[in-house]
């Protein structure tokens, strides 16, 4: 029998008919054509670039199987400013940064970053916890002034009273390396210097840490180390625990030509 329908039923059809195509088409995935061949001097997406820090692609992500994606790295430091920068060499590929809280403060923390293949900077190790000197920090640095000089300095000697732990670094076992007696808060100092690593200040670059001569006199201080940490603070070096020492001596590459960059925040920040 042929379907009868009234006027209100035969236009609610036919207005469904129509609608239907409209739905469908919302509902689709448009195809996109494929994209065209990319020039013969671009690098794709997919490029792999094999360089110091291993298998990475073209934005600097690890391509290695099974890498977790890694958020992209700063193209500056940290933490510090343009005028900091401005006194890290051109060349330096590997930043130890030292940062205290104040200027008066002798607790501080310590990042070693390196630049990736692409040149942006990575966090390599750490956070470590550190000490620097019981007064904290200073532009000018006198000596027995019990503060920290702040700025960027070379790395480039190490020693101890241990043997090397495999630095890359010029490594100095002496038996002259040893603290005797307590801190300042009380603390034994012994085993202090198992392990140093100088830093470039008032110094003479390639000698060992033991080195006397100062440069600038000696009314500005020396002997400005990175060395064990014995529990507080220091009279002007920054020390770091034992185990992140040894990791430090083991990371450190002269190639990469590192320095430490250290202060307060508010002064690493200008």
């Amino acid at each position: 029998m042929p379907l009868s329908l009234s006027n209100g039923a035969a236009r609610w059809l036919v207005g469904a008919l129509c609608a239907a195509p409209l739905l469908a088409a919302c509902t689709q995935t448009p195809s996109v054509p494929p994209s065209p061949p990319s020039s013969a001097g671009s690098r794709s997406a997919s490029a792999t670039v094999d360089g110091p820090f291993g298998r990475h692609d073209a934005a600097g992500q690890d391509a290695r199987p099974g890498a977790r994606f890694r958020p992209p790295s700063p193209a500056h430091l940290p933490g510090v400013g343009p005028a900091t920068r401005a006194d890290v060499p051109a060349g330096t590929r590997q930043a130890l940064v030292v940062v205290g809280e104040t200027l008066d403060t002798s607790d501080a923390t310590a990042v070693l970053y390196e630049q990736d293949v692409t040149r942006q900077w990575r966090r390599a190790a750490g956070p470590w916890p550190a000490h620097n000197a019981l007064r904290g920090w200073t532009l000018d640095h006198r000596e027995g002034d019990l503060r920290t000089p702040i700025g960027v300095f070379g790395l480039g000697d190490a020693g101890g009273l241990l043997p090397d732990p495999g630095a890359r670094l010029p490594y100095d076992q002496d038996d002259e390396f040893v603290a005797t007696g307590t801190g300042f808060l009380g603390e034994s100092l012994d085993g202090s210097f198992d392990y140093v690593v100088a830093i470039d200040y008032n110094r003479v670059r390639g000698t060992t840490p033991l080195d006397k001569e100062r440069p600038l006199g000696s009314d500005r201080g020396g002997g400005v180390w990175i060395h064990v940490d014995h529990d507080g603070p220091t009279q002007a070096c920054i020390s770091l625990p034992r185990n992140a020492m040894r990791e430090l001596l083991r990371a450190l590459d002269p190639a990469k030509q590192p320095v430490i960059v250290m202060g307060p925040a508010a002064e690493l920040a200008r």
